[in-house]
């Protein structure tokens, strides 16, 4: 137990529904609570089931958002900042950092450590929205990203003058996500046959993960491929509805196991041969970290984040993904190779064990809080 005096950090978050930034979330305040830090989260619009993992589930509390704009909410985040006695508020992205900086008079009643996950959305490239994305980040003690690849983004796009961005690779917890023993009864406890060759998808239902691209990729290759398997494990998001149709009817349904959000990842992950992360855009995916920590290679976009993390054909595969017949392509290649498959599986996991720990993850956000909180 650290000596140091307390710390005590608020996360403002729209929720803590299952999802990445959301699991980042969970995990440093697993690692530091009550280790001389005192987490709570004040969520904008709705709880979430991943407020159930947080370490003290009671510190969890909803702002009352609705719609777009909300004065109310914005003095509930104060009302509940004082409340807390919180020394350090701590946004996640553009939207709860206009919430957070709106509840501390621009940070000057409280310092702001701001994350930031991925690159920014084309939706946010409009003049407006970097304007916003300027200002704002101006008003943070600091702005964090997790790697460099999102800290090149920013600074290309002008939204880093001060030169304070700072890299927080996110983390995996190797004793949890750990290699299968027998891959073909971890195949066979999901339902699957032990001899299928399973490529899987982790994450939520929304188009910048581009399932749809992964269906027909899926299709093209079922044909040649009749052990084939797609596993499709996560839930929720704006594509949720279309993405179900999409898989119940596609041509080899019945060789597609959605298994929607799941608890217990490392089950799912031991049943891969192979994780697809054709991701238009990504910061650093916990997905991609879990999956290698199970000694499972990863196909990848070669998109933000990915090939900091990836050695093309060494600890996984990469590829600048543009279709379908690239995907179908990128897929059957390794598939065809079954040694180099090992290889990359067991040179993926020394990678998570070198350089992407929980405690490294866990360190950086000790010396953002307490440089914030002037400790």
């Amino acid at each position: 137990m650290s000596t140091s005096p307390t710390v005590r950090v608020l996360h403002v978050l729209d929720s803590l529904a299952p999802g990445g930034l959301e699991n980042g979330v969970v995990n440093v305040a697993q690692r530091l609570n009550g280790q001389g830090f005192d987490i709570h989260s004040a969520c904008l619009r709705f709880r979430g089931d991943f407020a159930e993992r947080m370490p003290e589930p009671d510190k969890v509390v909803v702002m009352g958002k609705t719609g777009g704009f909300s004065l109310k909410a914005v003095l509930a985040l104060r009302k509940h900042i004082l409340k807390t006695q919180a020394e350090v508020i701590h946004s996640h992205n553009l939207g709860t950092l206009i919430y957070a900086a709106l509840a501390t008079l621009g940070g000057l009643t409280h310092p702001i450590v701001h994350g930031e996950h991925g690159q920014v959305q084309k939706q946010d490239l409009t003049p407006k929205r970097l304007a916003q994305r300027r200002w704002f980040f101006k008003l943070c003690h600091s702005v964090h990203v997790v790697s460099s690849s999102v800290r090149d983004n920013l600074q290309e796009l002008g939204l880093d003058p001060q030169k304070k961005i700072v890299v927080t690779p996110n983390g995996v917890d190797s004793e949890r996500f750990s290699p299968a023993r027998d891959r073909a009864l971890a195949k066979q406890d999901l339902g699957l046959p032990g001899n299928a060759i399973v490529v899987g998808i982790v994450g939520r239902l929304v188009a910048l993960k581009r399932h749809e691209m992964l269906f027909a990729a899926f299709e093209k290759l079922a044909v040649q491929w009749p052990s084939l398997r797609l596993l499709v494990v996560g839930d929720g998001g704006a594509d949720r509805e279309r993405l179900i149709e999409a898989m119940k009817g596609h041509r080899y349904a019945d060789r597609i196991l959605w298994a929607g959000h799941q608890n217990d990842l490392p089950k799912y992950y031991r049943a891969m041969d192979l994780l697809a992360a054709p991701s238009e855009i990504e910061g650093l995916s916990n997905a991609v970290l879990e999956a290698m920590a199970c000694a499972v290679p990863v196909l990848a976009h070669s998109a933000c984040g990915n090939a900091e993390v990836i050695e093309d054909g060494l600890t996984g595969f990469l590829s600048d993904i543009q279709n379908a017949d690239m995907l179908a392509d990128c897929i059957e290649a390794p598939l065809k190779d079954p040694a180099l498959l090992a290889r990359c599986g067991s040179g993926a996991r020394e990678t998570v064990l070198k350089r992407y720990s929980m405690e490294a993850m866990a360190e950086c956000y000790r010396r953002l809080y307490r440089d914030a909180a002037g400790r």
